[in-house]
């Protein structure tokens, strides 16, 4: 399990797949190969995203596939939002992204309709 600091480095083989010559690799060597076959690094740390999956209460183990499977998601979840309001932004011909942004994206958008009111400040 990475620490909170650090990054899981992985490399995606269907990128790179034309600048990799193929090698012929035995099924015992296949863990070794899948962890060093993606490309992407995830910047979330994986620690904290394993913390809060497990708060949870129905969740009392979690895998570390599932944990790098869920920042995985989530990370570009948060691009998508991110592009969305900077789209949004930029129409208001603004170069600062404002909370306002994120707002008229959350409620513009049906895809992003389960966020209305959670980021509703005190």
């Amino acid at each position: 399990m990475a620490g909170e600091g650090e990054n899981i480095d992985m490399i995606n083989t269907e990128e790179n797949e034309d600048e990799t010559p193929s090698q012929d690799t035995d099924i015992g060597d296949s863990s070794v190969q899948e962890s060093s076959s993606h490309e992407r690094s995830i910047k979330l740390p994986m620690s904290r995203v394993k913390a809060i999956m497990k708060s949870d209460p129905d969740v009392n183990l979690a895998s570390s596939e599932a944990v790098v499977a869920l920042a995985k998601a989530t990370e570009m979840f948060i691009q998508m939002l991110s592009k969305d309001a900077i789209n949004s932004t930029m129409q208001s011909k603004r170069k600062t992204l404002q909370r306002k942004d994120l707002d008229t994206v959350v409620d513009t958008r049906d895809s992003y309709s389960f966020l209305e009111g959670t980021l509703d400040g005190p």
